[in-house]
């Protein structure tokens, strides 16, 4: 996984490049009606019922955009709101809080309901073993946002990138010439590269699993389409010897039963990619 200060580069990149494309070379309507030395106060107001993401991201915002701005919290991230709940305050320049808030409110309104969706899984989960994953199934650009939303939420990051865990899929499996050769020229690559990565394979078939635990070393299996009694089978094949992963079109109305199969984690695109964005406002205090 990546550290904590390849993270917040990633989080830096969103803020700068978010900034440019909203703003250019000004906000020219509050530029054109607002005197530069106005002072205003405004709150983010929840219209919605789910879970809040995203305060911590809006405080690094408004410090890019203008470091006199001064937030007061009154809701933290992963708490659960409801409508009409004041999240925080921000006080200073009118215009730089104009500024500011097409991208804080864009960026909570989508992490909101990362993490609501999340906290669903992680509820339905509870009392087993198994954790719920994200993926790589992201919004191009924005990617370090949507993941800091799932574990906002209670959900556990998988890889963030290519980059940081091999992760051998069907379509690697058939282009090396089986998943044998495919995890032996992963080692070898490895080695050759000095590169201590993480291995996930993913399994088709038991007899798939079978050939992934003869050649060995490898981190987690994804146990990927499997149905109940063959994912069964496959944790009890796999045993103690690597992680395992259940994947492929789980939801709310069956994750639990994949849960009780014993698999480890349980991984949904769907945490990213099928969300509704919570409904937030930035208003005016007058």
């Amino acid at each position: 996984m990546i550290s904590a200060a390849q993270f917040q580069k990633e989080i830096d990149l969103i803020i700068a490049n978010a900034i440019r494309e909203d703003v250019g070379d000004g906000d020219h309507t509050s530029l054109s009606c607002i005197p530069k030395e106005a002072t205003g106060k405004a709150k983010l107001l929840v219209k919605d019922e789910g879970v809040l993401a995203g305060v911590e991201f809006a405080k690094q915002v408004f410090a890019y955009v203008d470091a006199n701005l001064k937030i007061e919290t009154l809701i933290e991230d992963g708490s659960e709101v409801k409508y009409g709940d004041i999240a925080f305050y921000v006080t200073g320049s009118s215009q730089s809080i104009l500024k500011a808030e097409r991208l804080v409110l864009n960026a909570m309104q989508r992490m909101s309901a990362i993490a609501t969706k999340t906290k669903v899984f992680v509820d339905l989960l509870s009392g087993t073993q198994t954790q719920i994953l994200d993926t790589r199934k992201t919004t191009p650009g924005i990617r370090a946002l949507e993941k800091w939303a799932v574990k906002i939420g209670g959900g556990v990051n998988h890889r963030f990138a290519l980059y940081d865990m091999i992760m051998i899929k069907d379509n690697h499996i058939d282009f090396a010439g089986g998943v044998v050769k495919a995890i032996e020229k992963t080692k070898a690559y490895l080695k050759e590269n000095n590169k201590d990565l993480k291995i996930i394979v993913e399994a088709r078939d038991l007899q798939e699993i079978e050939k992934i635990l003869r050649v060995g070393g490898v981190y987690r299996i994804l146990i990927d389409n499997f149905n109940y009694e063959d994912t069964k089978k496959a944790v009890a094949l796999i045993g103690d010897k690597c992680l395992t992963e259940s994947s492929g079109g789980i939801n709310e109305k069956t994750a639990r039963e994949y849960a009780n199969c014993g698999v480890d984690y349980i991984s949904s695109g769907a945490l990213t990619h099928s969300v509704y964005n919570l409904d937030l406002s930035l208003k005016a205090v007058k």
